[in-house]
């Protein structure tokens, strides 16, 4: 699910990785300190070759919300993951929560402990501008992962997914399907309609959808990221559209209901593009079996690379492959489809 939000400014200046696969294996690096830069062209050489060699000891404190979706659960196990291949990381993660005056009683805890770094993906953005501004007064630098705070003071680095290009990347799969069939019909099975996150997806599916003038969507249900509401939204959805060609949902968790609702319909006359990257997800499109053909990824693999920037602010490097000596003020994940074609690629980061 990701109940996140991009930010509209860091996103536009960001640096697009170009795949899940390679957002969780960004390496990050040891290229020199800002003290000393009088050999740009060898340090650079030296960071690509220092990354996994231990340097200074980092204790990353790491607060996220509670862990009641899959999503979110893989953010979990990514960071910890990640954290245990560095022999220099100490990981300081607390249980998360999604109250937030909880969370932010949390963040306290680790900042009154001194830990080096903090990568907190805030259970509201908003909510925890103020501890993440504490935070970065009191000399922690912060990695913001996901749900962006409010403020850009309140965090050294963003990094996240794409919703507005899950969206544009569902619709274009889409569209690119059905471009030859005239009066086309798709309809749009969301999340949560008070989050930015649902909204921005929508958005970008609608811009794609532009360039197909001969595709209509004809309806839009919003469902609650949970199996439940798929099932009870998509019978919906069913019910009054008869026939359509095309359903874009934008969770594969919701859409494991959504999927029992069609084929407890009988319905199979279209094709289902999903949300997120769930192995459960991957198996059915590998499989070939269903109406679900694709899924656009909103990789969790973001949460090792945010250990992975957090551990190069805690020893004072850069990213490796960059000719910058700090690391850079956001991060934007791709968001790619996956398919029958490339999903052997992707299956080792789809998520349970």
């Amino acid at each position: 699910m990701s109940t996140s939000a991009r930010p509209s400014k860091p996103s536009r200046r960001g640096l697009l990785f170009g795949t899940a696969a390679g957002a969780a294996g960004v390496m990050l690096a040891g290229c020199t300190s800002n003290e000393n830069n009088e050999k740009p062209a060898q340090q650079s050489a030296a960071a690509q070759d220092g990354d996994e060699k231990p340097g200074k000891a980092v204790t990353i404190g790491f607060a996220g919300p509670q862990a009641d979706h899959g999503w979110l659960n893989a953010i979990n196990e990514q960071a910890r993951a990640r954290a245990e291949q560095y022999e220099d990381v100490t990981l300081d993660i607390t249980e998360g929560s999604n109250d937030h005056a909880q969370q932010v009683g949390q963040i306290q805890t680790l900042i009154n402990k001194k830990v080096d770094v903090l990568v907190i993906l805030p259970a509201d953005g908003k909510a925890l501008t103020q501890v993440g501004l504490e935070a970065m007064r009191s000399g922690i630098p912060v990695v913001n992962l996901d749900r962006v705070f409010d403020s850009p003071q309140a965090y050294r680095c963003w990094i996240g997914g794409d919703n507005y290009g899950m969206g544009l990347n569902a619709g274009r799969f889409i569209g690119e399907r059905l471009k030859d069939k005239q009066g086309a019909k798709v309809v749009e099975l969301a999340g949560l309609d008070n989050l930015e996150l649902t909204q921005e997806r929508t958005r970008g599916f609608d811009d794609a959808l532009k360039n197909y003038p001969n595709i209509e969507k004809v309806a839009r249900q919003a469902a609650e990221f949970t199996v439940e509401s798929g099932q009870a939204k998509m019978a919906q959805l069913l019910r009054a559209q008869p026939q359509f060609d095309a359903l874009w949902n934008h969770d594969d968790d919701q859409g494991i209901g959504a999927e029992r609702a069609i084929e407890q319909a009988g319905r199979d006359e279209f094709l289902m593009v999903g949300g997120a990257g769930s192995r459960a997800a991957m198996d059915t499109i590998k499989a070939d079996g269903s109406v679900l053909k694709a899924t656009v990824l909103y990789p969790p693999t973001m949460a090792a690379s945010a250990i992975d920037l957090a551990r190069a602010l805690g020893q004072g490097r850069g990213i490796s492959g960059l000719s910058e000596f700090e690391i850079p003020a956001s991060l934007t994940l791709y968001s790619a489809v996956v398919t029958k074609d490339n999903v052997d690629e992707y299956l080792p980061t789809g998520f349970n």
